[in-house]
C-alpha cells in the first residue's frame, strides 16, 4: 500500500511539471524568437512570420477578452494557436538554415 502511494505521487509530479513545463515554453514564445535571432538561428523571414503569429496570437486574445467573458471555446481557440506557434518556432529554429 505505502508502494502505491509513493508511486502515485510520483506520477502526479511528473504529470504536473510537465504540464507546468509546457505552458511556460508557450509564454516565453517571444523570448523563444528573440533567443533565435540573436543566436542566427532564425532567418530574417522565419523571424518575420513567427512575430506575425505572436502578433495575431495576442490580437485573438485581446478579442476574446474584450466583451468580459472568455469562453471555453476561445480559450481552447487560443491554447491551440499557442501550440502550434511553439511547434513552429522549434522548427524553425532546428530546419538548418540560419542568418550567416
Amino acid at each position: 500500500m505505502k508502494h502505491i502511494k509513493t508511486l502515485a505521487a510520483m506520477a502526479f509530479l511528473l504529470f504536473a511539471t510537465t504540464a507546468t513545463q509546457a505552458q511556460t515554453a508557450r509564454k516565453a514564445q517571444p523570448a523563444r524568437i528573440k533567443q533565435g535571432v540573436k543566436s542566427g538561428e532564425l532567418t530574417r523571414r522565419e523571424t518575420k512570420t513567427l512575430v506575425k503569429d505572436q502578433k495575431d496570437i495576442h490580437q485573438d486574445v485581446k478579442e476574446a477578452k474584450a466583451d468580459g467573458v472568455v469562453t471555453a471555446a476561445e480559450k481552447a481557440n487560443i491554447k491551440q494557436e499557442k501550440r502550434q506557434a511553439s511547434r513552429k518556432i522549434y522548427r524553425k529554429k532546428h530546419n538548418g538554415r540560419d542568418r550567416n
